[in-house]
């Protein structure tokens, strides 16, 4: 889809893949999350685009992802967000015995509620460590550096980093080669879903495929552009790839 390869099949058995990798050991796995807005910045810079190419699992977070797979003739049916990914490895690695966590992103208060939540729910998961990196439109090689030596030293197992969308992805390709976890999620807005700081969406969106609707009118000054901007010029993409039959590019 648009020159990406999105991954095919439910979220249950990528949870499996993922706890199979972080209890058995291995290399090093990183995930990020698709979703038209992701796709659309990816196709207009270039560094963008490899480091969504390079995640070794690309999930369908976003309802866009499986309208556009429809039109395209593809063969993705499931919605896989990141909220499902997160809490699905936690029961999982929680039941087996625990796992080391390294919460990396968002504010100290969101981190603490984390924390909070986390030791509640699943208590044989460790809070190994966290950290709120400095809020700048780009980080330094010394704020890079930090951040590598405080998850290195916290001995994690698996970190999860919680930025903006594709700022995170290009962090985690900057410093993966670094970084000595197993398991890498890239999952954004979910920090603040499980801390509690903001609301998702209710079920009765989710089941319809119109998360983004409340999401829009709570948050309207951050989600407008993505809304009416990103989300037609996907459409636009797909359609012509439909058309052409040949992923398309923004030019």
């Amino acid at each position: 889809m648009l020159g990406f390869l999105i991954r095919i099949g439910p979220g249950e058995a990528l949870v499996k893949q993922i706890v199979s990798d972080l209890v058995e050991g291995g290399s090093l796995k990183y995930m990020a999350c698709a979703n038209p807005n992701a796709l659309v910045e990816g196709g207009r810079d270039e560094l963008s685009r490899l480091c969504l190419l390079s995640a070794d699992y690309l999930i369908p977070d976003g309802v866009g992802i499986l309208i556009a797979s429809w039109l395209l003739g593809g063969r993705i049916r499931d919605r896989v967000t990141g909220s499902d990914i997160f809490l699905g490895i936690s029961r999982e690695l929680n039941e087996k015995g625990g796992c080391r966590y390294f919460f990396l992103g968002s504010t100290d208060d969101v981190l603490g509620k984390i924390a909070t939540r986390l030791s509640a729910d699943f208590p044989k998961i460790t809070m190994a460590g966290c950290l709120a990196p400095p809020f700048k439109e780009e980080f330094s090689p010394e704020d890079d550096r930090l951040m590598v030596e405080a998850i290195n030293g916290a001995r994690a197992d698996a970190l999860w980093v919680g930025m903006t969308a594709l700022k995170q992805e290009k962090w985690v390709c900057r410093n993966r080669s670094r970084l000595n976890v197993r398991f890498i999620g890239a999952i954004g807005a979910v920090f603040d879903f499980y801390a509690g700081t903001k609301r998702r969406s209710p079920e009765w969106a989710l089941r319809r495929g119109l998360e983004w609707l409340p999401r829009l009118l709570w948050e309207p000054r951050r989600l407008w552009r993505r809304t009416f901007v990103s989300a037609p010029v996907f459409l636009w993409l797909v359609l012509r790839e439909r058309m052409g039959g040949r992923a398309a590019h923004i030019g």
